[in-house]
């Protein structure tokens, strides 16, 4: 039986994948990553292509970006299915994560899909650089100091849940939120958080760009990645 490597990429940069992250990409036969939308390569796959070689074979695998517990859990197994294939046939196969595999990962999906089909399996992760870590840098601040309390919101369906985060922690960190992004620059405003308030889309990548300070941002177009780091003591 092949063993799954799950392998973290990180945001955007290439050069932030670790050592030993680097040394199982390359010393892999057979590299799994999410297929890319609309005949685009997808994020990770635009991470590791200065390290990969010409032997090794290419696997993309489909996620779709839906709601549907269904749909999803389909995909899953469909990945899995496929994935298992190669590790029944004594094929270790790594898979490259964008971000960390153990922070709201596509990878834990899979992973737990594939040990559900075969408990045999044997899966390795080896950890990477997160988003809320890489927009910090970005903005060349902490993302927390002394005892700070931090909440990360991984995704933001209503403002109540921002609320809370608001009255429970000093640094609050959102993902996933620009389709609520007018309403949260109104509750910021009624709360005096703009101006410690930053947003970075895209980091790390090529086209990254940083807003430091929202005071007079209150119409950004933002795009599916952007992080917003909220301080507010």
């Amino acid at each position: 039986m092949g063993k799954l490597y799950g392998v973290s990429v990180g945001t955007g940069d290439p050069e932030l994948i670790t050592v030993k992250g680097l040394k199982c990409l390359q010393q892999a036969k057979i590299v799994a990553f999410p297929e890319g939308i609309q005949g685009k390569p997808g994020i990770a796959q635009r991470i590791i292509t200065p390290w990969l070689q010409s032997h090794q074979t290419l696997l993309p695998l489909k996620f779709p970006y839906v709601q549907d517990e269904r749909e999803l859990n389909q995909a899953w197994e469909t990945a899995a299915k496929t994935v298992l294939g190669y590790l029944q046939r004594g094929e270790d196969v790594t898979f490259a994560c964008e971000g960390d595999v153990s922070f709201y990962s596509t990878f834990t999906y899979l992973a737990q899909t594939v040990q559900k089909l075969d408990a045999s399996v044997t899966v390795e992760t080896m950890p990477g650089v997160c988003s809320p870590m890489a927009a910090a840098a970005a903005l060349g601040i902490p993302l927390t100091t002394r005892s700070q309390r931090l909440m990360i919101l991984p995704t933001l369906y209503h403002l109540d849940e921002l609320e809370t985060a608001l009255n429970t922690a000093e640094v609050v960190v959102l993902m996933k939120f620009s389709s609520l992004y007018p309403q949260i620059w109104a509750l910021l405003e009624e709360k005096g958080l703009l101006a410690s308030s930053c947003i970075v889309e895209r980091a790390t990548m090529p086209e990254q760009v940083i807003y430091e300070g929202l005071l007079d941002r209150a119409n950004l177009q933002l795009s599916y990645f952007s992080v917003m780091i909220i301080k507010i003591q």
